[in-house]
């Protein structure tokens, strides 16, 4: 049969993909350019995770010595550029004038926001027949009608945005109420065990003293 050789498939990058073992015959000799030598190395092993940044090596005396390791940077206040995008530590939502749409509904900060919407809502589908009204009848005037929907939508969403902190403190509370629930929980099924413990217990005495 003559000398086996190693033969490999590499996949798009280099890597290789299969390794297997054939018999050389005239026409693999003679077109030695189907064996690329520099390709039967082995594959290089690489790391699934890329390695820690090199600036932990200054914290290996932290835990005898915090002094000598550097301070954390102070946080951030203002704006900053993360991934090519601008961002502020200030979370403010910005008006709808600073945005250049007309506000629908009063200013201020005493703002019944159920109050509101319920408007807004009956307002919009007063639109939206008066809408239909208008592709019926006028076809070339409706671009009014819809810049109109538009400016409530807008006012809507506005509104809404506005209760997203709200909305935050009270799913907050939701979270912490039920872990305080379960850990309620935890401590009446810990007494009952306990119970239980102690009442075996009991009964191993009475159990052992009679005989």
């Amino acid at each position: 049969m003559g000398e086996k050789l190693l033969g490999c498939e590499f996949g798009p990058k280099g890597e290789v993909e299969r390794q297997f073992l054939f018999y050389p015959t005239l026409t693999t000799l003679a077109a030695p350019q189907t064996i690329s030598l520099h390709r039967l190395r082995p594959p290089m092993a690489t790391a699934t995770y890329p390695p820690p940044p090199p600036y932990y090596k200054l914290y290996k005396d932290y835990a005898t010595n915090p002094s000598s390791a550097p301070a954390p940077p102070p946080p951030i206040q203002g704006t900053y550029v993360c991934f090519g995008t601008n961002y502020t530590t200030d979370d403010v939502l910005p008006g709808l004038e600073e945005q250049g749409v007309r506000q629908l509904y009063p200013k201020g900060n005493n703002i019944d926001f159920k109050k509101e919407l319920r408007l807004l809502n009956r307002e919009l589908q007063l639109h939206f027949l008066e809408l239909a009204d208008i592709l019926v009848e006028r076809p070339s005037q409706y671009a009014r009608r819809v810049e109109e929907i538009s400016v409530i939508f807008k006012n809507l969403h506005h509104l809404l945005n506005s209760l997203r902190p709200h909305q935050a403190r009270a799913t907050l509370i939701h979270i912490m109420e039920l872990q305080i629930q379960r850990r309620k929980m935890a401590v009446e099924d810990i007494k009952r065990r306990r119970e239980e413990a102690q009442s075996l217990l009991k009964e191993a005495l009475v159990t052992l003293d009679g005989q």
